[in-house]
Order: structure tokens, then sequence, then C-alpha cells
């Protein structure tokens, strides 16, 4: 199977070939002719298995072949996108595949001036790359119309009910017009998004081309028990121990990252992070260094967990498990990437037992638990397994009170016995009384 044959045009396969793209992947070879075809799409395939090129391709050849030239604050293909390094990265590859059509393309986004972007988009955008918010900001100014939308694509769809895009979404379908396709891209589906594709889809074809909620099987994943307390502790120490070069280190807040960057930075460490609260300029800077190696570890929160393209990336660390299981199928795969081998490293403390319980019960595995020599946790972590139990370790019975001599406990009495026993080991609280059992002498 070749892009050639999946009727794909030749200014397309001259610029996959200036890519070095020579075989499709399974879910390219099921999308593209789909999304050709004019189908709407539901496709579920997980993390670096070339989604974007699965409905990028096709849409950029509709968009060269089919339909007016576009008009002024128009559209006439919109991808949306749940973070701001997504939205670049699929610009990036959109960009690249276009290099030879002549079509515009361009990217929106929060976090940096809206006015650019409402300049850039007055001569109207074939193909737009967006974030829910960012977007519903230009229509409500009047700043970008949707009348002559052909195409909407949502991707990642999971990741933006994850993070709270519901009501933009709700607000976007009803702006757009009714007739259009729709395809729909995620790593995994869950069922408020098979709710929403029945919402939005029109008898969509589905493609499922891995099993739902699996890790790549090209990643190694375990699981390093240790104190919460340590956990920066032992992360450098294993950082040392196994001469890491590259890291990407996912942490659960933004005052995690910042913490872990500064301890590291402390250490003479080359780190940076990246959260929601810095600038998008800066977020940017930092992962351009990362990527040219002049960063060895980059901190970051969830929202950087669909939105980085590394290639190569040799370990991901999850220095906190993530709240929502789903993610860390995310986080581990930015690395093993395209049929490349990764490790994905996962520093557990007892009171993320349940989080482990549920990435184990997710993925349908149960990961294989290390202890460091000098960090074995003072707290226990509870054991876990792939059905979703956390199991207690069972209780060990009391040992029952034994005679000690002759003499017997009796609480806070004791009966003499044997003179020459050994005293007990509690201590009497008082003798025994002695009672006079003769007649009661009356007082005169």
């Amino acid at each position: 199977m070749t892009f050639a044959t999946l009727g794909l045009i030749e200014p397309l396969l001259r610029a996959l070939e200036t890519l070095g793209y020579q075989t499709p992947t399974p879910v390219q070879t099921q999308a593209i002719p789909a999304v050709l075809a004019g189908r709407d799409l539901m496709a579920a395939a997980q993390t670096g298995t070339g989604k974007t090129a699965g409905f990028a391709l096709p849409l950029l050849q509709l968009l060269a072949m089919e339909g007016p030239k576009v008009s002024a604050n128009s559209v006439r293909a919109l991808i949306l996108v749940p973070t701001r390094e997504l939205a670049e990265q699929v610009h990036e590859a959109v960009r690249q595949y276009a290099e030879n059509l002549p079509l515009s393309t361009y990217a929106v986004y929060g976090g940096v001036s809206i006015n650019p972007q409402m300049m850039k988009l007055r001569k109207g955008v074939d193909l737009l790359v967006a974030t829910p918010g960012r977007l519903l900001d230009l229509f409500r100014q009047n700043a970008l119309k949707f009348n002559q939308l052909q195409t909407l694509v949502l991707d990642e769809a999971d990741r933006m009910l994850d993070l709270g895009f519901s009501e933009e979404l709700g607000n976007i379908y009803k702006a757009l017009p009714k007739k259009r396709q729709t395809l729909l891209f995620s790593a995994t589906f869950s069922d408020a998004i098979r709710t929403l594709a029945g919402q939005m889809l029109n008898d969509p074809l589905s493609i499922e081309v891995s099993p739902r909620n699996v890790a790549a099987n090209t990643v190694k994943q375990w699981v390093v028990t240790v104190d919460k307390k340590r956990k920066s502790e032992l992360f450098v120490h294993l950082m040392r121990k196994g001469k890491w070069k590259q890291v990407l280190v996912f942490a659960k807040t933004r005052n995690g990252v910042d913490a872990l960057v500064e301890k590291l930075q402390g250490l003479g460490i080359n780190a940076d992070g990246i959260h929601g609260d810095k600038p998008q300029a800066t977020r940017q800077r930092a992962l351009d260094r990362f990527k040219a190696s002049e960063v060895q570890i980059l901190v970051a929160t969830d929202v950087a967990a669909r939105g980085l393209d590394i290639e190569d990336l040799p370990l991901v660390v999850n220095f906190d498990l993530p709240i929502v299981a789903e993610d860390y199928i995310h986080r581990i795969g930015r690395t093993g990437r395209a049929g490349a081998t990764g490790q994905a490293i996962s520093l557990v403390c007892a009171d993320e037992v349940n989080q482990l319980s549920a990435i184990e019960m997710l993925t349908r595995q149960t990961l294989t638990r290390q202890m460091e020599q000098d960090f074995e946790p003072e707290h226990r972590v509870p054991d876990t397994d792939a059905s979703g139990q956390v199991v207690k370790k069972p209780k060990k019975p009391k040992k029952p009170k034994t005679s000690s001599g002759g003499k017997r406990n009796l609480g806070k009495w004791v009966e003499s016995g044997d003179a020459s026993a050994p005293e007990p080991s509690i201590k009497p609280v008082r003798k025994v009384p002695v009672f006079n059992t003769g007649p009661r002498k009356r007082k005169p």
C-alpha cells in the first residue's frame, strides 16, 4: 500500500516524498479514502499513529479541488484542538502538507494578542486550526464567518471535554452550517465523546485501529514506589544513575512544575518548565530549546500532554500520576512514536493508589513495580491489578494474651498461685482484697 493508491493528488505526494513519508499507517489507510468520499468519520487511534495526516491530507485535497474561493473573514475548513501547543503542531503539519497547493492556512489560539489574528482573517483562510475559546472570541467580534465552511474536524475531542470546553463546543456547533462534513479523531473514546459524536456527526464511519484505551506496545512502562516527600530526591537519583539525556516530566500542578524546575536548576541541571500560567512565547521557547537538546529536562502539566511532538524522545517520567486516567496514555504517548521504542516511569506514592488502579484498569495491564534501594517507602503503596481493585494487605491477627506461670491475668485483678512463679509481664494494679466472712459486729 502506498499513498498514491489511496487516491492522493500529485502535489500532496510530492510533499510527502519531501517529508520522507513512504507507507501509510493503518489509520491513514482507512481514513483517507473515507474522507475523500465525503463521509463523516469517527476514528480512534492511539497517539503517534499518524492521525493528523489521516485527516489533513484528504481535507487539503478536497479544498484544492472543490468549492469556491474563500471570501473575506471566512473559512472553508476548521480544525478544533484543545491546546495552543497542539494548534501549533497541527498547523505546522498542515502547512508542510500544503506546500505545493494554492491554499491559505492559519492557526488561532488564546494567550496572545487577538488583533494580528483578526487582521490575518480579513482576507479569509482556506483551512483554520483553532482552540475553542479563541475561535468564539473571533466569531463574536465578527472577525470570522462560517457560511463557507465545508468540513469540521474535532481533534482530541476527549481532551477538549476534559478541559471544560463542552459549552464552547455547543456554541460553535450552533453557529456552523447544518450541511457539512464532520470528522472526529481521538486517541480514546469515552461515553461523553460518543454522545457528542451522536449529536454532531451524520451516519459516521467508525474506525478503531487499536484496542480501546490501550497504550502503545512500543513503550516499556513501570512504577517506582516512593514516599511523596522524597519524589524529587528519587528523580535526581534515577536521572544520575540512568544518565538520562533528554526527559519529559509530567507534574500534576503548576506549582509542582515550578518547584521541580527550581530544585533541578539549583543542582546545576539544565531544566525548564511549561504550564498554563506561562506566556505562549515563553512556552514555545522552552519547547524549542528542549527539541534542540539545549534543555535536558522539560517539566510540564497536562497542558502539554497532547501538544508535543518530539522526535525520538527516549523517556517520559510521571512525577505525579494524572487525575484523569486517559491522560496517562497521552503522556506516555510522547515517547515510542511511529514505531520507535521508549520508556515511561511513574513515581508513585501511597496517596496515588486510586489513580494507579484506574490507569491499570484502563490499559488492561498491571504495571511492574520496583523499589529503589535507600528509597523504600515508609508508607506502603497497596497492591493493585488490572481489574481495578486495590488489594488491601490483610491485617495480622492479634496474639492472644497467654498466662505467665501461676498467675492468670484478670484485667485489674490477679489471682495468687505459686509464689515461686516469675513475675508477669504486666504490672498488677492491686492485690486481691481479703473479705471478712465472719459475723458483722455492730457498733455500740
